[in-house]
């Protein structure tokens, strides 16, 4: 790595460093626009449909900010973890966000609360003997299934994964926060210390997380690889939010001679080499399970092989990857901000897509639930973004934007592609 001329790094309570006011103004309207739209999305699709439609809507809309608050996590995690320097004025923008763990958690109650209603509200193993019946499923199989797939065993595990999370996302953050008023070094070390644990916690908790909220919707269906295909998902959508957040925060007036071309061109090489990764995963699932051809494994992609469905996967795959592959190979589109950050949002809906094919097909309605349901599902995702940023605004304010006490700034503004 070559270095250039850099300017100065400036002092730490400088106003670069800080939230815009112009965005810190949007604090409340987001939080409270967002509530509204999410109640709104969620009471539109559970009284015009039904309660199950309703709470897939909601749980959609769950899954997808946890995707983007647990990407910006293991963002953090892996940067301590590889001793990245490049990536230290865009890091706090990620752990702004990982931190929403903890409201996203308040978040996941009413989906703990319709499987404690029962009657399948949400999950069908949630009605267990309905559900058996129904699918003729053989009762010595059933009984297996039921060993893991049960109120108490799934709130405990959910508990579980919420628990871990909050702990390595507030032992991360606090310690960031506390090094810009120390510039410590040994803070740096320690978080390097504890990242390669954490990872591993990270890998274990999200998979197990990815079976549990979204694989058994369908709890005939198994697939080893489906943790993955949701984690790539996931730190592709991290990499595009951190995008287009730098972009926004710049265009307000903070951080302008921090975030240079030259880390928008490595955001754009991660966002280009993870929408290949999520690809290649999400290939060899399918490639996988169409080559064995056993029935209980296929299901779940038949039923995303024909109607609207079939028309949402093959238009994620051009849509999602060959559209986006060709967009950001190009160096000279990764060295304009302004075209990643277009490239991020457009993505991030992407990826909202993905989620959606991966959880509505299992609604008992079966479908979209026509104009009201895609209305309702739009409104739902689009409320909780809005009340998690408003929330990633107001803990903006109370810190800076930037890690100016990390004793690898001056590296990270520095730092030039080769």
């Amino acid at each position: 790595m070559s270095q250039h001329s850099a300017p100065a790094i400036k002092p730490t309570d400088d106003p670069a460093f800080k939230l815009p006011a112009s965005l810190a103004a949007l604090r409340l309207p987001l939080c409270a626009g967002g509530l509204v739209a999410l109640l709104l999305g969620w009471g539109f699709a559970t009284q015009s449909i039904d309660a199950n439609f309703g709470m897939s809507v909601y749980l959609t809309a769950v899954v997808y900010c946890m995707t983007l608050v647990l990407g910006c996590l293991f963002f953090v995690l892996i940067q301590h973890l590889v001793r990245a320097g490049w990536s230290t004025v865009v890091r706090r923008i990620a752990e702004l966000v990982m931190i929403m763990v903890i409201p996203m958690g308040i978040l996941f109650l009413p989906v703990l609360g319709s499987l404690w209603m029962g009657q399948g509200t949400l999950y069908g193993w949630d009605s267990p003997d309905a559900y058996q019946a129904e699918h003729h499923v053989p009762e010595q199989v059933w009984l297996e299934k039921l060993r893991w797939l049960n109120q108490e065993w799934f709130t405990i595990r959910t508990i579980g994964y919420f628990a871990v999370w909050s702990a390595l996302a507030i032992f991360f953050f606090k310690n960031s926060v506390r090094q810009d008023e120390t510039g410590e070094k040994a803070i740096t070390d320690r978080m390097q210390y504890w990242s390669g644990p954490a990872v591993m916690l990270f890998s274990l908790t999200t998979s197990f997380a990815a079976f549990d909220w979204v694989m058994s919707l369908a709890p005939m269906w198994f697939s080893t690889m489906f943790g993955v295909y949701m984690f790539a998902g996931s730190i592709l959508a991290a990499h595009c939010l951190i995008a287009v957040a730098s972009f926004v925060l710049q265009k307000k007036g903070a951080m302008r001679d921090e975030v240079t071309v030259e880390h928008y061109h490595d955001l754009g090489k991660l966002i280009f080499g993870f929408v290949f990764f999520w690809t290649y995963i999400s290939f060899s699932q399918y490639l996988l399970i169409w080559y064995a051809n056993i029935p209980e494994e296929t299901h779940w992609f038949y039923v995303r092989q024909v109607g609207t469905w079939g028309g949402i996967g093959l238009a994620l795959i051009f849509l999602h990857w060959m559209l986006p592959f060709a967009g950001t190979m190009s160096r000279h589109v990764r060295r304009r901000p302004a075209l990643v950050c277009g490239w991020g949002v457009y993505l991030l809906i992407m990826h909202y897509v993905d989620v959606y094919f991966m959880i509505m097909p299992e609604t008992k309605a079966g479908n979209a639930g026509g104009a009201i349901g895609v209305c309702s599902s739009i409104l739902c995702v689009a409320g909780m973004v809005s009340l998690l940023t408003g929330l990633v605004v107001g803990l903006a304010q109370q810190n800076k934007v930037v890690a100016v006490g990390d004793p690898r700034l001056a590296e990270s503004i520095a730092f030039e592609n080769i």
